[in-house]
């Protein structure tokens, strides 16, 4: 379920990112004919802008779940296959932490975003006192607290494969090595 999630999550993403391809070639191409009638698409920045950090937010559980990120293995290497792993289960611990740090913070944007809920509801989640103005982007009047949202989806989907990321790590120091990256 944890794989089945993180891919649809990247695909979700990746169709985003196709999105602001679209809209940014859409948007060159109506400046390089603006002679011919024809204009940039309004807010372009904007929607790249949102769509890109939503995408990063959505990529990210996948990229861990397949261990994608970075590592340099010149020093854990020297350690052997238990010491590179509990050295990978150190690194995952970490990178749970940073996830479950980020969640919160993005969590603590979202509530100051969000203007919908009464003070009962807004208690129960966390989410403090509603905005005096909902905020919104500048060109197109999009609610901030939307993408915030989708980007918090990725950011807590993130925590909880990082945890899972962890549990399988130890498992790979108990047993001594881990399994090849796949």
């Amino acid at each position: 379920m944890i794989e089945r999630v993180s891919q649809g999550l990247a695909l979700a993403g990746g169709l985003v990112l196709v999105g602001m391809a679209c809209v940014t070639v859409g948007s060159v191409i109506g400046r390089a004919l603006s002679p011919f009638g024809l204009a940039p698409v309004t807010g372009d920045f904007e929607l790249v802008q949102l769509g890109c950090a939503i995408a990063v937010f959505w990529f990210l559980p996948l990229c861990q779940l397949r261990r994608g990120n970075v590592t340099v293995d010149l020093l854990s290497e020297r350690f052997g296959p238990r010491g590179h792993a509990l050295l990978g289960l150190l690194g995952n611990v970490a990178l749970t932490l940073c996830s479950g740090v980020i969640a919160l913070q993005l969590a603590r944007g979202f509530g100051e975003k969000f203007p919908h809920g009464g003070p009962a509801l807004r208690d129960a989640l966390g989410l403090g006192a509603p905005p005096f103005f909902p905020e919104t982007t500048y060109e197109l009047q999009l609610p901030v607290w939307v993408p915030y949202a989708l980007a918090l989806l990725g950011a807590v989907w993130l925590v909880a494969v990082c945890a899972y990321t962890v549990a399988r790590s130890v498992r790979w120091v108990a047993r001594g090595a881990e399994e090849p990256a796949v």
